[in-house]
């Protein structure tokens, strides 16, 4: 197929904290050397911030790096943390409040700030542009153009496809978008990332990367209620009651909101647990419905969080390119943060290719970008906390906890040797007849809710004609070996109602239905499904949700 190709120095996939960092950094850099540069950054979002969500508390180190000046230029953290509580929930009644001098250092938020994490990528594209990059949302990277072992760029996914696979009045070819270096900053699970760690073998001798999936509300709360600055944190109930780990957070930010949302281990092994659901529940929670009770739910989004940490870290250089932030997984799971930390890691690897570039290199492997990364605080950050997330896998959150606590408090440093955890977060589900059947309340549609009308308030849009982008390897592995071995967990794990077990309509028995129109890119399937069978590959660009002030 003839196709048009545009040609860049540095070509960037996704534009993500690290990805426009990684931007807004290598253009200074070449003004700084009064040399020209092309730069792209391609974004799947219909808009820069479309498809960012996070919790956010935000650490302002890495920005601080790449704009001194970010309160000058009007960057929107406007609210800083002013106190952090932190609550064992006990049961759906009771908790204790832990006292700092027990929360772990990495835990401690003063010099943070609560911002909406898509807003200040909005932002950073705002800067990236004003520098000379060029900034292209609602083209999605589907493929990459690989030649003689080098990575040379990617194609964008054709516009116009029917879904029988057609082409529709109006059908676009993608393009082709070539560089000399191509940077992957696609967040959690990203798709070509996850084909480039298989094709060049960026994680040998690496433990297998572990995920969480975060769902997150936003609510206008009473005004009696809002206390700007506030974190709260919460650790037991109810994940702990459905044998699974993780936490809470609640988040006041400016203007009367509240963010509130649940970070469940994709590590879980009981086939009946939704996390959609055990979210909901928690809201019930006192300590959580006392912020909530007379608000109003605004907007809903859900996201895989890549929170492996040090141990799960791939290669992130390969010839043609570097692998950078949550696309690769470096997002410090101690301190529940991963914007600073992806952020560093685009400055580290704007640094390293325009090195690279200044030497006349074009698609050689940049060697130096992992004596960079080792020099950096982003490394030592990192592997101070490689035992956190394997603790909490291992021996849950309490005990989990405590490691972490002596770790970070008492020694100031990590213990002198490194825990593992080696079985991959698909592998873990119990049959469903050995697991616990959890009775979930229904929603109150007050504090609680179903997930229909939550996908409704996260602005969720695809094209309905156009191919389903959840791919199956064997359509029959549901239906033949997921349902009747785990009661089929995708109806339970995604949080957006995309799969569904139905009647045939032949009446020949169940069937598996995929509402693909529903999917919030969230990528849980694509890392939970027990059989590997669902593979996560990118809609139509500008397709999926459109979150607003997440």
């Amino acid at each position: 197929m003839e196709r048009e190709s545009m040609e860049f120095d540095v070509l960037i996939v996704g534009g993500g904290p690290a990805g426009l960092s990684a931007a807004c950094r290598v253009m200074q850099m070449a003004q700084e050397a009064e040399q020209e540069l092309t730069v792209c950054v391609v974004e799947k979002g219909s808009e820069i911030g479309a498809h960012i969500l996070a919790g956010t508390v935000f650490e302002p180190t890495a920005l601080n790096e790449l704009f001194p000046d970010w309160k000058e230029k009007g960057a929107p953290l406007n609210t800083p943390v002013t106190r952090d509580d932190i609550f064992l929930l006990k049961n759906q009644e009771n908790a204790n409040k832990i006292p700092n001098a027990f929360v772990p250092k990495n835990m401690h938020n003063h010099g943070n700030y609560i911002i909406s994490l898509g807003n200040l990528c909005r932002w950073l594209a705002e800067q990236a542009e004003a520098l000379g990059v060029e900034v292209y949302p609602g083209f999605a990277a589907a493929e990459t153009i690989v030649e003689d072992g080098q990575v040379k760029g990617i194609i964008t996914g054709d516009m116009g496809v029917a879904r029988d696979g057609s082409e529709k009045d109006g059908y676009m070819p993608g393009m082709e978008l070539r560089a000399k270096y191509t940077l992957f900053t696609e967040g959690c699970r990203g798709h070509l990332g996850k084909r480039l760690i298989s094709d060049f073998n960026l994680d040998e001798g690496k433990d297998p990367q572990h995920y969480g999936i975060g769902i997150k509300e936003l609510w206008d709360i009473d005004p009696a209620k809002h206390e700007p600055g506030l974190v709260v944190h919460t650790t037991g109930w109810p994940l702990n009651e459905s044998g699974s780990t993780g936490g809470s957070f609640l988040y006041h930010l400016e203007g009367g909101q509240v963010y509130v949302g649940l970070i469940a281990d994709l590590s879980y092994s009981n086939p009946h647990l939704s996390p959609f659901d055990e979210f909901q529940r928690l809201k019930l929670h006192p300590e959580v419905s006392k912020h909530l009770e007379g608000g109003k739910r605004v907007a809903y989004g859900a996201r895989a969080i890549t929170k492996g940490g040090f141990n799960c870290l791939p290669k992130m250089s390969f010839p043609g390119g570097l692998l950078l932030g949550c696309d690769a997984g470096t997002l410090n799971g101690s301190k529940i943060k991963g914007s600073h930390t992806a952020m560093k890691s685009g400055l580290l690897g704007a640094e390293a290719v325009f090195e690279a570039l200044k030497e006349g290199k074009s698609g050689e492997e940049i060697t130096s970008f992992e004596d960079r990364f080792k020099d950096s605080w982003l490394y030592k950050e990192l592997y101070a906390e490689r035992n956190f997330g394997p603790a909490m896998h291992k021996f849950g959150n309490f005990v989990g906890g405590a490691i972490a606590y002596f770790e970070q408090n008492i020694l100031r440093g990590s213990l002198p040797f490194t825990f593992h955890d080696t079985t991959p977060d698909y592998a873990t589900l119990k049959p469903a007849d050995q697991a616990k059947k959890i009775d979930y309340p229904k929603p109150d549609n007050k504090l609680t809710f179903d997930k229909l009308s939550s996908v409704f308030i996260s602005n969720t849009n695809h094209e309905e004609d156009q191919p389903i982008h959840l791919k199956l390897t064997d359509p029959e592995i549901p239906i033949k070996e997921n349902l009747p071995k785990y009661n089929e967990p995708a109806q339970r794990y995604c949080p957006a109602g995309v799969y569904e077990v139905v009647d045939a309509d032949d009446g020949s028995g169940k069937k598996f239905q995929i509402n693909a129109q529903n999917c919030v890119h969230c990528k849980t399937c694509d890392i939970k499904d027990p059989a590997q069978n669902i593979t996560w590959v990118t809609p139509e660009g500008g397709g999926g949700p459109n979150y607003p002030n997440m």
